[in-house]
């Protein structure tokens, strides 16, 4: 049934209350570097393996893995589980193209709609996210930006772009009643936060003259936790926070414990959520909290530790009758629920764990990683630069993001595309079949902590 906002909560059309929680299914439409196992960013990887295999193996590799990494079987385990929706992160360069813009890509759909219905079937609704839009509108590898600058900002070409994409997908969903909503823009990073806002107000018009009933989430600027941009409380409308826990991070301390010098334990992290949500709640609207979810390491003690924040975080978030959707349900061992393994990992594990040496992935570096080798230039920018202070989260953070995320990463291209190389059409089919359930390994505490909440 289709989901309306009602004060505080989301509602059915008979005006029952429904708080959604579940996964985000990320790496699959929008694929991202530390959760299959490639370097950089997706649409420069493509590039690389396109480039390698040719056009049409290039296709049925990817297209293989489209089906593989989300079908019926992964539709029941989440349905078994008590799961009620589903955040699904797209690219738009499954729609449009950069050469022909404005130009819709109608097979682009094919597995959106696959998935919607999967989930529709079972009852479980749909949020679609556009994780990467044109021109990237953050400054990380998720919005699929080879560089640091998040130009769709700075060119009302790539917002013009965005809006028609939008326009043509809520006309597309507008009588789905499986989709609960449009997540348009994950985590803005307009430096300024003088785009966002307006940008918001155009685009909200132009959805609803398309479909007026669907609801809207949508993020807040400086990666979803600044709702300051926002001029008016539209109606129908979910302000979507993201809550990552300091301590959980790859580079996360002891919990409860200091990460970087700043104190973690449940305490900080309820005041951090209610930082998060105060507009939430000055505006008398539902909190859904967009991502949050902590990364673990195979080490039983700190894996503890991660269960024992995502634990506190859960019944956080029931405290104040807050919707969830968890980052991220399959990977290759990050944080997924369940992850990757047979020949994709016997082939590309020893490149992952290179990566994994040089910190080359921001979500699975410690900020460690090569640390002698990269220690001079951090004392030279220290000393020559005492007060930079880049957005968004300073210098450390930004030093790291160009040389091994950017540098480091891009560089790492070619050596993962060549291991492609050589392979016939059925080794790439049982690459791409890793992904799929029956292949992959379950993470059972996660699993068991999820259906535990869920059952509640």
């Amino acid at each position: 049934m289709t989901l309306r906002v009602s004060g505080s909560r989301l509602v059915t059309a008979d005006g029952a209350p429904v708080r959604l929680r579940g996964v985000g299914l990320g790496g699959w439409m929008n694929m991202e570097n530390f959760i299959t196992g490639y370097p950089a960013n997706e649409s420069s990887m493509r590039a690389a393996v396109r480039e390698v295999l040719g056009e049409e193996r290039y296709e049925l590799f990817f297209d293989r893995l489209l089906t593989a990494f989300f079908d019926a079987a992964d539709a029941d385990l989440l349905a078994d589980l008590g799961v009620n929706c589903v955040r699904i992160p797209v690219n738009y360069r499954h729609f449009e193209s950069d050469d022909r813009p404005m130009e819709i890509v109608e097979h682009g759909f094919r597995h959106l709609d696959r998935v919607i219905g999967l989930l529709g079937d079972r009852g479980i609704y749909s949020v679609i996210d556009m994780h990467a839009l044109p021109g990237a509108q953050n400054q990380h590898w998720h919005s699929d930006n080879p560089t640091h600058i998040a130009f769709f900002w700075h060119h009302r070409h790539f917002q013009d772009r965005a809006v028609h994409m939008w326009e043509t997908i809520a006309d597309r969903y507008k009588d789905n009643p499986w989709v609960a909503g449009y997540n348009p823009v994950n985590e803005p990073g307009d430096v300024e936060g003088r785009v966002v806002g307006p940008f918001y107000d155009r685009l909200v018009k132009a959805v609803r003259a398309v479909d007026p009933a669907h609801v809207l989430f949508l993020d807040g600027n400086r990666y979803s936790t600044d709702f300051s941009i926002f001029r008016e409380v539209y109606e129908n409308t979910v302000f979507v926070c993201h809550d990552y826990a300091l301590a959980g991070f790859a580079h996360g301390g002891p919990y409860p414990g200091y990460t970087r010098g700043e104190w973690c334990d449940r305490a900080e992290l309820e005041s951090a959520f209610e930082r998060r949500t105060a507009f939430q709640r000055e505006t008398g609207t539902p909190v859904w909290v967009g991502e949050f979810g902590p990364v673990y390491t195979g080490d039983p003690e700190i894996d503890a530790q991660r269960y024992q924040i995502l634990r506190d975080q859960l019944e956080i978030y029931d405290a104040h009758e807050a919707g969830w959707s968890l980052w991220t349900y399959k990977d290759v061992g990050l944080q997924g629920l369940v992850y990757a393994d047979g020949p994709y990992m016997d082939r590309f594990g020893p490149f992952i764990a290179k990566k994994n040496r040089l910190g080359a992935d921001r979500w699975g570096s410690t900020m460690e990683e090569a640390a002698a080798d990269l220690a001079p230039l951090h004392r030279l920018m220290e000393r020559e630069f005492p007060n930079w202070d880049p957005y968004p989260w300073g210098a450390r953070y930004q030093i790291d993001d160009l040389l091994r995320h950017i540098l480091i990463a891009q560089a790492l291209l070619p050596e993962y595309a060549e291991l492609f190389r050589g392979l016939s059409d059925d080794e790439l089919v049982a690459l791409a079949d890793s992904f799929a359930l029956a292949q992959c390994v379950r993470r059972e505490p996660l699993i068991e902590l999820l259906a535990g909440n869920l059952a509640r």
